[in-house]
């Protein structure tokens, strides 16, 4: 952790730096007796909480009610993931994440881009022209958004037990038994919308933007989004009628929108094309601080509001 101070305080200078680290303080043994956590966003703070117990606090990067794809990091937070015992994030997601964690010195990282099996991200050309100078959207090509299906997010969780067990032997029995708990909540939850979305009348759903190919895939589903791989993506209009087109010849009654990012372009499809609207949550973060939701009843929401809207029986 020293060296990544040094190189912090010969950066930025030793008058700015010094008052600050001293303000923000430590995040890690001195704090707490187990391994401190830090994780960069909602799925993957999920899952480090689960495994770890009560055995390590998890700061989560991105706040409740922040939209990820725009997460930029503080000084105190670049600290945070230096110095964290085990860092769990996505490369290529957030690009202030990935340079923190290069510029760190964590010795347990898990990469969740190693460990899920990501796929290449479904781009139009239209789209990807738009997209060619926005580097704080580049995905690498990969499709970010793996935990909308509970089997790769499963993946993650096992590469968090096995850091936490190297960083924390000592509770490594403690950390098998959560990680156990955990796979057993997804197995039930995957074996739920396996066999909830098995028979619908409608087997495409239109969503806001395109953070559900994982879960189409897994679950049987065509998914078509009206902005792109990122909430903030502008649609054409040749891409808007050629949407308009699908919803009417596949008998569409339902647009999707999100919880996080804006709904005014759902909202106006749906009322020019007389379609209700409904809350599919990419479960990128939680709504505010205050929320009873967790990953798994957010994911069941959506299994119903599915269900509801393709008419599955």
């Amino acid at each position: 952790m020293i060296p990544m101070r040094r190189r912090l305080l010969a950066l930025l200078g030793p008058t700015v730096l010094v008052p600050t680290l001293a303000a923000c303080g430590a995040v890690g043994a001195d704090d707490s007796d187990g391994p401190s956590v830090v994780a960069s966003f909602y799925p993957l703070q999920y899952v480090a909480e689960r495994v770890a117990g009560d055995h390590a606090d998890v700061e989560a990067l991105t706040s409740p009610g922040q939209e990820p794809h725009d997460l930029e990091l503080t000084f105190k937070r670049t600290v945070e993931v230096a110095e964290a015992d085990v860092v769990v994030f996505l490369s290529g997601f957030q690009p202030a994440v990935d340079d923190a964690v290069e510029q760190g010195g964590s010795e347990h990282v898990v990469d969740a881009a190693d460990v899920a099996d990501l796929r290449p991200a479904a781009e139009s050309e239209e789209e990807h022209a738009s997209h060619a100078d926005e580097e704080a959207h580049d995905h690498g090509a990969l499709d970010p958004h793996f935990w909308l299906d509970p089997t790769r997010l499963a993946k993650v969780a096992d590469a968090v037990e096995q850091q936490l067990a190297e960083a924390d032997p000592d509770h490594a029995d403690d950390y098998a038994a959560n990680l156990a708990a955990l796979q057993d909540d997804l197995t039930a939850l995957d074996d739920d919308l396996m066999s909830g979305l098995e028979d619908c009348r409608v087997d495409t759903i239109v969503v806001s933007h395109n953070a559900f190919a994982y879960f189409a895939e897994r679950y049987g589903l065509h998914v078509e989004s009206i902005n792109g791989m990122t909430p903030d993506a502008e649609p054409s209009p040749a891409h808007l009628a050629q949407l308009s087109d699908l919803i009417e010849t596949e008998g569409i009654t339902t647009v999707f929108s999100e919880t996080l990012a804006t709904r005014e372009l759902a909202d106006t499809l749906a009322g020019e094309l007389g379609l209700g609207t409904a809350v599919l949550d990419p479960v990128e973060g939680l709504a505010d601080a205050g929320s009873d939701d967790d990953y798994l009843s957010l994911m069941r929401g959506n299994l119903a509001a599915i269900q509801e809207a393709n008419e599955c029986t």
